[in-house]
């Protein structure tokens, strides 16, 4: 089974885990109120290969969390992600951020998870992602109102998990909401991610691969009565 060093750095959370195929076998992270990966991202790589007793050279791949997300942190990660794999002559795989935070909630059939990650005042980046983790809603950067999801929520349980969560609370009223925002992503859950991935030969282009930055928010139309 493919070994694969997996970076998340899209937020404050500094989070590195190595997994091998489906399973994560080593994690080192620190959600700090700063960001500090340019101080503990590589730290935490030697860590984390150290625990789970390999070595550079043990490494298929290098999976990165792609974004959306701070902008400096997206590059950091990006920057070494590149350089490990250049120097390793091993892919690049991008692991979309709000999957990953899907992943973290366990969802029956029917449910949905809505990760939402704050950006300003009511901005959100977000994306919609059914019981089997897939994208039914592409990523957005949106001002949220009441009319938020409600595409979604009519019928069905439905996650809204992320640092945007709290402000989703205070507009968001339908019973169906359930809210959580204490879950950050985490490298925790894209080595299942990844490794599909890396089956499929999905590699990203190392020397041209940038993350994924959302710029413009959209201000939904309220629906009509």
């Amino acid at each position: 089974m493919a070994i694969i060093l997996n970076l998340e750095t899209a937020t404050t959370n500094c989070s590195v885990s190595i997994s091998k195929g489906n399973e994560t076998i080593s994690l080192r992270e620190n959600n700090a109120a700063h960001y500090s990966h340019s101080e503990q991202l590589h730290v935490f790589i030697k860590e984390a290969l150290k625990e789970a007793s390999l070595s550079f050279s043990d490494l298929d791949a290098v999976a990165i969390s792609k974004g959306p997300g701070s902008y400096t942190g997206l590059r950091i990660g990006v920057s070494s992600a590149k350089g490990l794999c250049f120097s390793l002559d091993i892919p690049l795989i991008s692991v979309p951020t709000l999957q990953g935070m899907a992943h973290q909630v366990k969802l029956e059939k029917g449910e949905l998870a809505i990760s939402v990650l704050d950006a300003r005042r009511m901005e959100v980046y977000s994306c919609v992602y059914d019981g089997n983790y897939e994208e039914i809603r592409e990523t957005r950067a949106e001002i949220i109102i009441e009319s938020s999801f409600a595409d979604f929520v009519s019928d069905r349980k439905v996650f809204v998990i992320g640092s945007g969560a709290h402000k989703c609370k205070d507009v968001l009223e339908h019973p169906n909401f359930h809210f959580d925002g204490e879950i950050v992503p985490s490298a925790a859950q894209m080595g299942p991610i990844a490794y599909q991935k890396y089956q499929a030969k999905q590699f990203e282009d190392v020397a041209y691969f940038e993350p994924y930055y959302l710029k413009d928010f959209v201000l939904q139309s309220k629906k009509k009565n």
